[in-house]
């Protein structure tokens, strides 16, 4: 008929606003994703700070491992945690006025390290394979003497043996290029800038005794993400919501008279 109008009716409500279904049950989960989250984060940076410290690398002594400008995590450690194939923060004055110096460790007291055999270098006997040094590149510049490492020492090398002042260059020093273990306060675990991660197992020196166990740096990086996640989806709950909440009032909106 011409004077009738027809209307939308929306869902009694008892003359109060409501919210989306379920929206009170929704904000008290996004709070509580939000405080998780928080935990998680300020856990993960927290446990960070305690037990690594950030170094940034200047020279190309560790190329490819560690390139010029990198900036690395390392663990610390106590030297007597050092292990074959660790590479390690240290400082020694004879080598580099007090400052800190990354090298890897090849041979810790009592092992006999020598170079080269077939152009690889080798420790008490064995030929240790070397995948981090740069492709094609050779496990020593020049032949060495064979050294014997004294008790509570280390021999160290830089990953880009071409250009590392390493032990090598130290031979003619009283303890023949060794440091001391004392010397090492950390050991680095990962390359944090750019990303690429934790460094390679050093698998070519497990049939000398056993490796070094990898750090909490994975776990760490999870807390982080996984925090961070929970904090953003928590908090955009609200305004998710709100908008919403928003086009379903606005579907049930009187229509106009016809």
């Amino acid at each position: 008929m011409g004077g009738e109008s027809t209307t939308r009716t929306a869902p009694r409500s008892g003359g109060t606003s409501r919210g989306p279904v379920g929206s009170r049950t929704g904000q008290r989960v996004s709070g509580l994703a939000v405080a998780l989250g928080l935990v998680l984060f300020l856990a993960g940076f927290g446990w960070a700070a305690v037990i690594y410290r950030p170094y940034t690398v200047p020279t190309s002594s560790m190329t490819p491992t560690i390139d010029p400008g990198d900036r690395v995590l390392a663990q610390n450690v106590d030297g007597s945690e050092v292990r074959r194939g660790d590479v390690v923060v240290f400082r020694d004055s004879t080598w580099a006025d007090n400052a800190p110096v990354v090298k890897r460790v090849v041979a810790v007291g009592g092992d006999k390290v020598s170079c080269c055999t077939n152009g690889k270098l080798t420790v008490n006997g064995k030929q240790i394979e070397e995948p981090y040094l740069p492709k094609g590149s050779l496990a020593e510049i020049t032949d060495f003497p064979t050294v014997t490492v004294p008790k509570g020492r280390l021999f160290l090398l830089g990953d880009e043996r071409q250009g590392s002042l390493d032990s090598t260059a130290h031979l003619t020093d009283a303890a023949s290029g060794t440091v001391s273990r004392n010397a090492v306060t950390a050991r680095v675990d990962a390359v944090i800038w750019p990303m690429e991660g934790m460094l390679k197992r050093p698998t070519g020196f497990e049939a000398l005794g056993s490796l070094s166990e990898p750090g909490p740096f994975p776990t760490i990086g999870v807390l982080i993400v996984v925090g961070g996640a929970l904090v953003l989806v928590g908090a955009a709950y609200g305004p998710v919501a709100k908008r919403m909440g928003g086009r379903a009032r606005a579907r049930t909106e009187p229509a106009g008279a016809r």
